[in-house]
């Protein structure tokens, strides 16, 4: 099977939890307004921006369904949903699911128990999960710092192809450049490889002819990372690297309030999307945390770049 290679950068969206920690499905139509406005080509819901794995079926279920409706009929706009799980067969019921409500594609990370140890182990999960949405195409969620499975993805192409009829590519969450490049060049660039780190956008544009990828900060500095591609195309690389560094000094603000999960996510409320709490076991921002961090990103202008409501 042939599908779209996507070009441009795909969201990994918060899920937005009331106070006491119920799912909120009412922000998601101003939410994805928003990111549609600022230059995201789709979400990538159900991840682990998302805290997918910390969501039961039926709410991963209603999340599909509320993205999938507040898109509906924006043909630019994908909504790719994560459907991995520790039990294969919720996996596949989840994959269903997105096919008949009208998703564009699915998608898996390895799970974090058992942990998977080879790759052939690997092709067999991603195998039975695809197979329930047999005409969207799936991307495998590569982030071995999650889950451990730090596996060849050059094997993994090799051994899938022509064994997932609908297997599209990698979402490639680590550090490699120079594998994602082998990935990238693997039967002329057979398969779609999808840049995971927000943090290294330009040198995979460089080194390795990056088209398309997905972020988590793009959720709050959307425009920013848009604008690195934008400057790559222009041929201004000085404009790139400007985009690029700015995005690495919001990365260092929120790697001091534990991360993108955590402190990304009140970044929205910072912002004036209040997508509530992150759920147990993730330790929430204090309010004392929250005006340190909103101290710190006026400092570098973060409030005049970030993304516009």
């Amino acid at each position: 099977m042939e599908f779209e290679k996507i070009e441009g950068l795909i969201d990994a969206p918060f899920t937005p939890f009331h106070p006491n920690g119920d799912l909120n499905l009412e922000p998601i139509p101003e939410y994805a307004a928003m990111l549609k406005r600022n230059g995201l080509k789709g979400v990538f819901i159900n991840g682990s921006s998302g805290e997918g794995y910390m969501l039961t079926d039926d709410e991963r279920r209603a999340l599909a369904e509320a993205w999938v409706d507040a898109t509906r009929g924006w043909d630019d706009f994908k909504v790719i949903v994560h459907v991995g799980s520790c039990c294969v067969r919720s996996s596949k019921k989840l994959a269903e699911h997105a096919a008949e409500i009208g998703a564009w594609g699915i998608g898996a990370m390895a799970p974090p128990f058992p942990k998977i140890g080879r790759v052939e182990e690997l092709v067999k999960y991603i195998e039975e999960i695809a197979s329930g949405a047999p005409g969207l195409p799936f991307y495998y969620y590569h982030i071995p710092a999650f889950n451990g499975a730090f596996l060849p993805m050059t094997e993994l192409l090799e051994k899938v192809d022509g064994r997932v009829p609908n297997f599209a590519g990698i979402k490639y969450t680590f550090e490699s450049m120079y594998e994602y490049n082998q990935c990238r060049l693997y039967k002329d660039g057979k398969f779609d490889m999808l840049h995971g780190q927000d943090e290294t956008i330009l040198p995979c544009l460089a080194m390795g002819g990056a088209r398309g990828g997905i972020g988590g900060t793009t959720n709050y500095n959307g425009r920013e990372l848009v604008a690195i591609i934008d400057a790559w195309k222009r041929g201004d690389i000085e404009e790139a690297r400007e985009h690029q560094n700015f995005a690495q000094d919001v990365i260092n603000v929120i790697c001091r309030y534990r991360g993108n999960i955590v402190g990304g996510k009140r970044i929205m409320k910072l912002m004036g999307l209040d997508l509530g709490p992150n759920r147990t076991p993730f330790r929430n921002i204090t309010d004392e945390e929250e005006e340190q961090m909103r101290k710190e990103l006026d400092a570098i202008d973060f409030f005049c770049r970030c993304n516009k409501l």
